[in-house]
């Protein structure tokens, strides 16, 4: 039987359908847009149309059990999502709405731990038992797969290694406290602290071009590499993952696959030597809608 996934961003809702035999390719994988603006029972209308489409598209009628990835996460004590930042989810009861509108049984996780879970059973970490997937880019977020299955946790916050706090950060976050992870590593916050120390506004790819020549663009890869190896040796810690894949922009850079990378979690590490493996993503774009078809899996 096919899988079906639906991955709900803050300006698409993508869903695909795969096949278990062969589940790197998409049979069918179409779009709409979220329109979120509109309120929460239009984004509810939104999926139900997609749905729909795809029946049409493959020739067949929607599955049983569908998985969903979402901006946010589920409370599991009551159901209701929290932390999107599609701000219309927030405080609704998503699953049990979709079950409902769908007539299936909707299966969520959120859009990092939908990563994961794709790049475990199908991507870069193939084969690993235990893997984190990281998403370092705007944000920072990051979900745990063990088995081949999404761990949760009792909050549903597990792998949320962005809101970890930085030993002698201060800068505010959204979340409403200090020095987290994301205000010091996301793609924002390095271009903020190249902007503080050059004078000068410059987006990372930018400031990773003029790292040759420019102290205050080496100043923001050190950091990076020097705060990234703080944080993710206090995970490796707790957790101690056979693979992290990192996924986002700040994920695409090469100095966080390097040796001298690799040395400076060794320095808060409660080992000798790392011999998890720190992988790039294999799935790109895919990786969302792909997790979120897993979901039904199993």
């Amino acid at each position: 039987m096919n899988v079906w996934g639906i991955d709900l961003g803050g300006t698409k809702i993508e869903g695909a359908i795969l096949d278990p035999a062969n589940p790197t390719e998409a049979r069918t994988r179409l779009r709409v847009p979220t329109e979120a603006h509109l309120g929460y029972d239009h984004v509810i209308a939104q999926i139900t149309k997609l749905v729909g489409m795809l029946e049409a598209e493959a020739g067949t009628s929607r599955p049983p059990i569908m998985g969903f990835g979402t901006p946010g996460t589920t409370e599991p004590s009551t159901g209701a999502m929290k932390n999107c930042n599609t701000t219309c989810l927030n405080g609704r009861m998503l699953g049990a709405d979709l079950s409902a509108a769908l007539q299936l049984e909707a299966r969520l996780a959120n859009d990092a731990n939908c990563f994961a879970l794709a790049e475990a059973t199908l991507g870069a970490a193939k084969g690993r038992r235990v893997v984190m997937g990281l998403i370092l880019g705007t944000g920072v977020g990051g979900g745990i797969v063990v088995d081949r299955k999404v761990l949760n946790g009792c909050h549903g916050i597990a792998g949320e290694w962005g809101h970890n706090p930085v030993l002698g950060e201060t800068t505010p976050c959204y979340c409403g406290r200090v020095g987290c992870v994301e205000t010091v590593i996301a793609g924002p916050s390095l271009e903020r602290f190249y902007r503080e120390h050059s004078g000068r506004k410059a987006d990372l790819r930018t400031i990773v071009g003029l790292s040759s020549r420019d102290p205050s663009a080496v100043a923001t890869l050190e950091r990076l590499r020097a705060k990234f190896g703080e944080t993710i040796a206090a995970v490796i810690n707790i957790l101690d993952p056979d693979a992290i894949v990192i996924g986002g922009g700040v994920g695409n850079l090469d100095l966080l696959y390097t040796q001298e990378t690799r040395r400076a979690v060794v320095r808060h590490l409660f080992n000798p030597d790392v011999k998890t493996e720190f992988l790039r993503p294999a799935l790109g774009d895919s990786a969302g809608v792909f997790g979120a078809a897993m979901l039904a899996v199993g």
